[in-house]
């Protein structure tokens, strides 16, 4: 165990250097005529890094999302801390992309910090079926909560979802969605939303740490990626509304699975036992 913490700290070091001098773009595209979700299609994932220059990481990265958390290539460790959310309820904008239905969060109120360093949420996603996997196997729905700090770093807590009950959160906004179902561009303003109602009840101290890409592009690198091991709960109905409202191409908008190559993956796991 000790070797392995020495290990885990001297990643955690070379990552925090990899962050101070390597900005991300996140200028993720709005519009969902310049890529597709249709494996077959001409500007399907496989294609993303043909489509643009400045998505070349898309073929072209080493670091990619998402990924498999398999049992056998995780290094479980005690030394993360417990993620620190710091959300509060604030005005929001609910945009269907076309291919995601995006939250984006006005007002900095939320925040979260990562090795000390301060993130501000905002935007999230939904992506169906889940983009992550855990031993092979994809979950019905995974919640992609992104942070921000001044400086253009990323950060991006996943929350991967079941079918069974409904999800507080996605309740909270049934009205909107159906409103901006099957409307690609449409936007409506919501003067308070909460993003404690995501947190809810959740473990926070039980996570994989990895870092990754954004899932779409232009597939930017050097993002830390934290998600959660603990499965929640969303209902058929909500899946189907997600489903219903983007285009065809994005009824299912995961992105394949993405190769290691050598990257550490960590499991925070503070009930491991020296």
């Amino acid at each position: 165990m000790e070797n392995l913490t020495k290990h885990a700290v001297i990643c955690s070091l070379l990552t925090a250097l990899v962050f101070s001098s390597c900005p991300i773009t996140m200028s993720q595209s709005d519009s969902e005529n310049e890529f597709t979700y249709d494996m077959k299609g001409k500007t399907g994932p496989d294609k993303w890094g043909d489509l643009k220059p400045d998505w070349n990481l898309c073929k072209m990265g080493s670091m990619q999302s998402p990924i498999d958390f398999s049992n056998d290539k995780i290094e479980k460790v005690t030394n993360l801390e417990e993620l620190q959310t710091n959300y509060r309820p604030s005005r929001a904008s609910i945009k269907n992309r076309g291919y995601d239905i995006k939250v984006e969060w006005h007002g900095d109120k939320s925040s979260v910090k990562i090795n000390g360093t301060k993130y501000r949420l905002v935007q999230s996603h939904w992506h169906s079926p889940s983009e992550h996997a855990i031993d092979g196997t994809r979950l019905d729905l995974e919640l992609h909560m992104v942070h921000q700090t001044p400086s253009g770093q990323i950060a991006v807590v996943g929350i991967m979802y079941r079918a069974g009950r409904a999800d507080p959160f996605l309740s909270s906004l049934t009205e909107v969605l159906e409103a901006l179902s099957d409307k690609t561009g449409a936007e409506k303003e919501v003067a308070e939303l909460d993003p404690n109602l995501v947190m809810e009840r959740a473990s926070a101290a039980f996570y994989y740490r990895y870092i990754g890409s954004l899932t779409s592009p232009p597939c930017s690198e050097n993002v830390v990626w934290t998600v959660f091991r603990e499965v929640r709960s969303v209902s058929q109905e909500q899946i189907k509304m997600l489903k219903e409202a983007v285009e065809d191409h994005a009824i299912s908008n995961a992105r394949p699975l993405q190769k290691l190559n050598n990257r550490v993956v960590q499991f925070n796991d503070p009930e491991v036992k020296d």
